[in-house]
Order: structure tokens, then C-alpha cells, then sequence
């Protein structure tokens, strides 16, 4: 399981997955547990600082956020400390509040049964170590592989390059069918060939994918793959 920080390259794209897994608990839980859950999630989205682990924000600030009494902050908080999701790292003190970090590895173990909910893709991707070699495939290609065009500008086909830079081969077989539809915020969203396709990219070079567009434009967070 992986349990590194989600920090550095492809690190917007662990991000989203640890809120999906929370998320994906949240919604097999009864109401009172899918908020606290929602709770935990717009906090860390709001103030946590992922390269630090470090989550410092007063009681106050986060009834505020809450929409809840500084009480219901207090309860809710030492449940999660109590599940073992949030960790304290300082105690706080006058003038001082105190400093938390999250428990990645408990928060994975805890949600894990339901990634499968999501799909075997993100089911795959989450158990899959981070020093893991990825299981690519490269079909074999006939003669030199043409590089991608890249006069549009577009940042697929800027990112696109990248890719076939990095491996020929691997770029003909799986990246060079793709297709850009639309670009909405971060989110780009690409045409696979086929279903397979679609899926196996999805699943063995998602990451590979994300962080070659966000090496020629950092606001994209997010490649959606569709058919």
C-alpha cells in the first residue's frame, strides 16, 4: 500500500485519490459518519499543508468552516484523533493552537474495502507502491516513431512530445490515440481509441500522463479519460 506523502512529481494526482478514498468511505457510512467525514475532508482540502503534514488551525476557524459551535469542533476532532486519522504533533498552547498531522497509512487501512467502488483502476492505482516499475506494455512499433505535432500549443500536444521524449515506443502504442476533447479549469479530458484502451492507460500511466501536462502547464490538475 502506498503511504508516502503525496508531495513532488504527480503529486495533485495522489491527492485527489486519498479525498476519493475518504469520500468513497463516506458515502458506505451512515449520516452522522459522512459528515464527520466531510468534515475532515474540507479542512484538509482548506488548510492542510501536504509537504509539511501539517494541519494548524484554531478551534474557532474551523467552527467557521464547520458551520458548527467551537464544542462541536472539540468533539469532532478528538474523534478523529481518536480513530487515529488525525495525529497531534504540538499541543497547543495560550497564543498557540495546536499542530496535527495526518495518518496516511491508517487512513488507507480504513478505507480501503470500499476503493473498489471507485473502480479497478483506482483500486489498482492505490495498492500499487510508489517504487513499484509499472507494468506498461509497449506493442510493437515498425520503423522510427513520428514525434507528435506540435504547432497547435495546445498543452496535450506540448505534453504529448514529453511522452514520446521520454519513450518512443511506449507513446506509439498507448499516448499517440488519444485524443484532447476539452480543457474545463484543470481538468483535461482526453478520447481513447477504445474501452481497453481507455482503461489501460487509466490504469498504467495515469500519473505518467498527469505529470507530463503539468511539466508544460502546472494548472492542470486532473486527465480524464473517456471513450
Amino acid at each position: 500500500m502506498q503511504t508516502l506523502r503525496p508531495v513532488g512529481r504527480g503529486a495533485s494526482a495522489r491527492k485527489y485519490d486519498i479525498l476519493t478514498a475518504l469520500g468513497a468511505f463516506a458515502l458506505a457510512q451512515g449520516k452522522h459518519e459522512q459528515r464527520r467525514v466531510l468534515r475532515l475532508m474540507t479542512l484538509v482540502t482548506a488548510r492542510y499543508n501536504w509537504a509539511r503534514d501539517e494541519l494548524a488551525v484554531g478551534q474557532r476557524e474551523i467552527a467557521r468552516l464547520w458551520s458548527v459551535d467551537e464544542r462541536t469542533v472539540k468533539r469532532e476532532m478528538a474523534l478523529l484523533r481518536a480513530r487515529g486519522w488525525l495525529v497531534i504533533k504540538r499541543q497547543g498552547a495560550r497564543g498557540r493552537v495546536s499542530e496535527h498531522g495526518l495518518d496516511l497509512e491508517r487512513v488507507l487501512a480504513d478505507t480501503e474495502a470500499y476503493w473498489a467502488a471507485v473502480g479497478p483502476d483506482f483500486e489498482l492505482r492505490m495498492g500499487t507502491q510508489e517504487d513499484e516499475a509499472p507494468k506498461v506494455v509497449s506493442l510493437p512499433v515498425k520503423g522510427a516513431v513520428a514525434a507528435p505535432d506540435v504547432s497547435r500549443g495546445t498543452e496535450w500536444s506540448l505534453a504529448q512530445a514529453v511522452l514520446h521524449g521520454e519513450d518512443a515506443g511506449l507513446y506509439a502504442s498507448w499516448i499517440a490515440g488519444l485524443e484532447r476533447v476539452e480543457r474545463a479549469g484543470g481538468r483535461l479530458t482526453l478520447r481513447a481509441p477504445s474501452r481497453f484502451h481507455g482503461a489501460y492507460v487509466q490504469t498504467h500511466l495515469e500519473r505518467r500522463v498527469l505529470a507530463a501536462c503539468r511539466e508544460v502547464d502546472g494548472d492542470v490538475s486532473e486527465v480524464r479519460i473517456i471513450v
